[in-house]
């Protein structure tokens, strides 16, 4: 027996589309906007839970906005706008809803006749241009995919089903452990997820169900007690940054349903628990009826709980005081540079404990101005303890051999991996010189226990610990700027009634660096950043401690929390 219709679910999708799809308005946004503004706008009209069910306002307005879609359609059917030129991928995003606005608007009867000749005129036009062109990034492959299905949905052409056949003839970019090659909670979210889940509909593919499952029992360990999922390890823009649940409930939704999957259900839960805000939602339930229905029980939280993703190397513990991620999966340290496309990010370990977040922990060093310590390789030493390494190689450079000698002196212009120059650095014979950084982690119920070993050329260093805006420092000298120092003084940080304390000891090397060493107690993003006068650095109150190796120091963090979520 199918579950009942959850009418508080659906009530809240049609008031979140009518927030957003105000008839009376005009808007002048780039194409996407406008297309999903359209699709809102038909959903409301034909949904008797929204209050322009069947209103003459939404039809005009809908009107007005296609008229406007229309007029930055170029000869080739894309779509005018953005960075990217005459691009398909960006173009698909509008046709698929374009796409789904004609499902919506064509079986409302003869009052939307002139928005669905108008979606059809729309859709049309670009159907060659999405058949025939091409992609630059992996997400792209299965929103242009979706978008060629849809169009065949509506109207009929095997070569578009052909088309999206051969992209998903590459295979689908999911690893052993559930995450897509670019590790992102964005694109998982809003781009492949749906894509996926549109192409089984249409092609009858379960194995692209599959993937969407996999994916989503893979972000179960990922979500943060903030409400948030983690993103340190995505290759993509969201890996500075911090992005909601929310995204997800679709999928998480639909998913529980259909398979009466409790931690979906509780997922689901979750992602809505801050209120439904998604003017999409809507359209999404009335073609996809099953989204309306109930959901099943949600699973009780199991704590405490851990998850390795061993492809992504990232480690996370959670009890019922702390959350604590721990990370080493940068491509940095294999491809040698700060890219689009790679994570970046050397922000190895966080810890939440209630509302006292410390939302970063970093450790740079003064070596050849290669940046800070992102781990090349994380190993799982036992349960909950990890051990990151990083070795990092320069080299001062011989004269050439005689025969490989110019008498103009024109050498070929190479980058040796810290820097470019006209010396043809592969022929010479060269000096080396390592330097190499280990930090054991032992994940605990309260909290984690670090152990920092730098080893090689005596050279400064600094570690840096951001914590999240709400508390202050106490135990640590203020230096301004938001920024303090520890020394061998316990730190606490305070939220109200949450802690983190924080404890630092020299086992090996020199003392710590006093508050009057300005020169070590800074982050230094390294050369990639610098010499285009970029940073990566983060904001917060930052606590500084650092010295001059070789050294080895250990590091206790011990979290008080009234209760943790998620």
């Amino acid at each position: 027996m199918a579950a009942p219709i959850d009418h508080e679910f659906v009530r809240a999708a049609a008031l979140a589309a009518d927030g957003s799809a105000d008839p009376s308005a005009e808007f002048i946004e780039p194409h996407r906007a406008l297309a999903r503004r359209v699709k809102t706008l038909v959903a409301a009209y034909r949904s008797p839970e929204s209050a322009l069910h069947g209103s003459e306002q939404a039809v005009t307005a809908a009107l007005t906005h296609l008229r406007a879609l229309r007029s930055v359609q170029t000869a080739s059917g894309l779509f005018a706008g953005g960075d990217n030129v005459q691009s398909p991928p960006d173009s698909a995003f509008t046709v698929n809803d374009v796409c789904d606005a004609h499902v919506l608007a064509a079986g409302a009867g003869p009052e939307l006749a002139d928005v669905t000749a108008a979606l059809a005129e729309i859709a049309g036009a670009a159907a060659e241009s999405l058949l025939t062109g091409g992609v630059h990034t992996p997400n792209h492959r299965w929103e242009l995919s979706a978008a060629l299905a849809r169009l065949h949905r509506s109207f009929p052409d095997d070569r578009l089903l052909a088309r999206a056949e051969e992209w998903l003839a590459e295979g689908v970019d999911i690893d052993a452990e559930g995450l897509y090659s670019e590790r992102s909670a964005v694109y998982a979210s809003i781009v492949t997820n749906p894509a996926l889940l549109l192409l089984a509909e249409v092609l009858g593919r379960t194995d692209l169900v599959d993937a969407v499952e996999r994916n989503l029992t893979a972000t179960l360990g990922l979500i943060r007690p903030d409400g948030t999922v983690e993103t340190v390890h995505s290759r993509r823009q969201d890996q500075r940054l911090s992005f909601a649940l929310w995204p997800y409930l679709p999928h998480y939704r639909l998913l529980a349903i259909r398979t009466g999957r409790g931690d979906f259900a509780r997922a689901a839960r979750l992602a809505a628990a801050g209120g439904i805000n998604d003017p999409d939602l809507l359209a999404q339930t009335l073609l996809t009826p099953d989204l309306c229905r109930a959901l099943p029980t949600p699973d009780a939280e199991q704590l405490p709980r851990d998850r390795y993703l061993s492809t992504a190397r990232l480690a996370a513990h959670v009890s019922a005081t702390a959350h604590t991620v721990v990370y080493g999966g940068s491509d940095v340290p294999e491809h040698r540079r700060i890219r689009s496309g790679l994570a970046c990010n050397p922000t190895f370990l966080r810890m939440f404990a209630g509302a006292a977040v410390l939302d970063a922990v970093r450790l740079s060093r003064a070596f050849f101005d290669l940046g800070p310590f992102r781990a090349a390789d994380m190993e799982q030493l036992a349960d909950n303890r990890y051990r990151l390494t990083q070795t990092l190689t320069s080299a001062y450079y011989q004269p050439l051999p005689k025969d490989l000698r110019r008498d103009d002196g024109a050498y070929r212009l190479v980058d040796e991996g810290r820097f470019s120059a006209a010396m043809a650095f592969p022929d010479r014979p060269q000096d080396e010189v390592s330097h190499t950084t280990r930090v054991e982690v032992d994940l605990r119920d309260d909290g984690a226990d670090l152990r920092i070993d730098i080893s090689g050329p005596s050279v400064p260093w600094s570690l840096e610990l951001t914590f999240r805006p709400g508390g202050e420092p106490q135990g640590a000298v203020p230096l301004g700027d938001g920024s303090w120092c520890l020394t061998t003084e316990p730190l606490t940080y305070r939220v109200g009634d949450d802690e983190i304390r924080v404890e630092a000891a020299v086992e090996t090397g020199e003392p710590l660096a006093g508050p009057d060493r300005s020169d070590v107690l800074r982050y230094d993003p390294g050369q990639d950043y610098t010499v285009v006068g970029g940073t990566d650095a983060t904001t917060g109150n930052r606590v500084y401690l650092g010295g001059h190796g070789p050294q080895t120091l250990t590091l206790t963090l011990r979290a008080t929390s009234q209760g943790m979520k998620g």
